[in-house]
């Protein structure tokens, strides 16, 4: 359990009194929300994060993309993400309690090769790499930065080449970005959470991991 925590008792206490902030002003000011509780960790964790109640309104769950993910970190599934800001913001203690390992590929230079002779974009080479390697199924997938990573993602899904146990889409922007993470909410082949519109990015994708495992073990 305290592997899942900020390290310190000071970190750990202003950690629970933002918590509790957030707690208060969702009731009082926003008209409360309909998460469940778990649920509910997730999308305060965004708030946490970013500053911004708004997540309480993007945040979409399928309805068992919670257990699911939860599921895939205790059996030490890997985590593939679009870009490596993710891999880096992940706390290593926290993957290290199930021997979860982050990767990614966007700078490897295989992908590079690819995407300079194709003229796509790296993060659709990066999906399809470690598809090819055998990373998707059953992995968490993270995509903050990339809509293409997504769209490629679900590309895949569809036509029976990964199935991966999470799908979370969080891309932020303004080209293709609510488009990528419509496309995901209304698919029904793998568990996702995603958060519409334009807003997103890496730091909301590492705090919906870091809240999965913090339930894990809750």
């Amino acid at each position: 359990m305290e592997k899942m925590r900020q390290m310190t008792q000071q970190g750990r206490q202003i950690e629970t009194d933002s918590f509790t902030i957030i707690d208060n002003e969702i009731a009082a000011f926003h008209g409360g929300h309909s998460f469940t509780p778990a649920q509910w960790n997730v999308v305060r964790r965004a708030i946490h994060t970013t500053g911004d109640f708004e997540f309480a309104q993007l945040f979409k769950f399928s309805d068992d993309a919670i257990e699911a993910g939860i599921a895939a970190l205790k059996a030490g599934a890997p985590i593939i993400t679009d870009v490596s800001m993710i891999v880096t913001g992940l706390s290593k203690p926290r993957l290290g309690h199930y021997g979860n390992q982050a990767h990614c590929f966007i700078s490897h230079p295989e992908v590079i090769e690819q995407a300079k002779a194709s003229d796509k974009t790296r993060a659709i080479h990066a999906m399809q790499y470690a598809r090819d390697n055998g990373l998707l199924d059953g992995a968490i997938i993270g995509v903050g930065n990339a809509p293409t990573a997504l769209l490629e993602l679900l590309r895949m899904i569809e036509a029976g080449e990964a199935k991966p146990a999470l799908v979370i889409g969080i891309p932020v922007g303004f080209v293709k970005a609510d488009e990528s993470k419509q496309a995901l909410c209304e698919q029904n082949k793998v568990p996702f959470i995603a958060s519409l519109g334009r807003k997103g990015g890496s730091p909301i994708v590492v705090s919906t991991i870091h809240a999965l495992l913090a339930e894990s073990v809750g």
